[in-house]
């Protein structure tokens, strides 16, 4: 009997602690739980329209796209962490950095990034974000990630869509995840649209839980 209740009791205390342990959308908008920036997710991205109105880009192959603008893209994020300030936007005195999660994903992708349908702008959801984040790679790391997974890249509409989201990257579960544009701007193919990831990143200041 001594034994079934020593046993009763390590397995009420293993369920505190894994129940303590889980996140909740609440740790996202806090202020003080921990998040990690994982980068940009383009596996699900439609480009819709010409890219060759860039004369520094010119035609651009879907290849090409992921081998050298998204890593670009993903990359100042890094390089200009004070301009694309993922710390301020959710509200923290610092973040930590896990871009490898969304690079891993981002070079296995395959197929056509481009597209001439008006109707790919816009194509995911909520339960297919969680869906993608159910079959992520966290490489084994806790806490709280953030991603944005872009949608769409239009060029008639001068934005880019995609999908703010905040995940427990222990348990695969999305917290919260939110639909926003952004504006492109600037000179240049890969100024013009990290412009528009840059804006996405500014309203995220403004979510709230």
């Amino acid at each position: 009997m001594k034994r079934a209740n020593w046993l009763f009791t390590l397995f009420v205390l293993c369920l505190c602690k894994s129940t303590v342990m889980a996140q909740t959308k609440a740790d996202i908008f806090n202020g003080s739980t921990e998040i990690t920036w994982l980068g940009i997710d383009f596996t699900q991205a439609k480009f819709i329209g010409s890219a060759t109105q860039f004369k520094d880009a010119g035609e651009i192959s879907s290849s090409e796209f992921r081998d050298k603008y998204v890593p670009s893209w993903n990359q100042l994020f890094i390089d200009e962490q004070k301009k694309y300030d993922v710390a301020g936007a959710v509200k923290r005195a610092e973040v930590k950095y896990a871009m490898e999660i969304t690079e891993k994903a981002n070079n296995g992708i395959k197929g056509n990034f481009f597209s001439e349908d008006p109707n790919d702008y816009k194509k995911l959801d909520e339960q297919k974000i969680a869906g993608l984040v159910k079959n992520y790679d966290f490489q084994g790391k806790p806490g709280i990630g953030m991603i944005f997974f872009i949608d769409g890249m239009s060029k008639k509409k001068e934005e880019a869509s995609g999908w703010v989201t905040f995940v427990d990257m222990k348990s695969k579960k999305v917290l919260f995840t939110q639909y926003e544009t952004g504006k492109a701007g600037g000179f240049g193919f890969k100024n013009y649209w990290a412009k528009t990831f840059w804006n996405m990143l500014k309203k995220t200041e403004k979510m709230k839980g």
